[in-house]
C-alpha cells in the first residue's frame, strides 16, 4: 500500500488540538488592518474550529493528522 499523500496548502493552514479537533485561523486579518478597531483585530486573532461539516474534508486533505 503507498503512502498517502498531504494536501499541503491545507497543512499550512489547519492544525489540530490535543484531543483531536481541527483548528484554523480566522479571515480578515491580513491587509487594511488601519480601519479595523483594536477589539476586532484581538478577536481575529485567535484559533477557531472547524466547522463539524467541513472537518471531514480536512481530514481527508491530511490523513496523518
Amino acid at each position: 500500500m503507498p503512502k498517502l499523500k498531504t494536501r499541503k496548502a491545507a497543512a499550512k493552514r489547519f492544525r489540530a488540538t490535543g484531543s483531536g479537533k481541527i483548528v484554523r485561523r480566522k479571515a480578515f486579518k491580513n491587509h487594511q488592518l488601519e480601519h479595523k478597531t483594536s477589539n476586532k483585530k484581538r478577536k481575529l486573532s485567535k484559533m477557531v474550529l472547524v466547522d463539524e461539516r467541513d472537518a471531514e474534508n480536512v481530514r481527508l486533505m491530511l490523513p496523518y493528522l
